[in-house]
């Protein structure tokens, strides 16, 4: 599958505290990213 770069825009506050979140739980940020829209893929599905 191929890779696009984004570019969002969210506040720094909220930023910096989910980077520290996810890489305290061994996380990869845009992977999180991109599960959160997978799921709401498939939670809007038919609709």
């Amino acid at each position: 599958m191929v890779k696009r770069t984004v570019s969002l825009s969210v506040e720094e506050e909220v930023y910096e505290q989910y980077r520290r979140y996810c890489e305290q739980k061994g996380i990869i940020l845009s992977k999180q990213f991109e599960n959160f829209m997978v799921e709401e893929l498939k939670k809007n599905k038919g609709k």
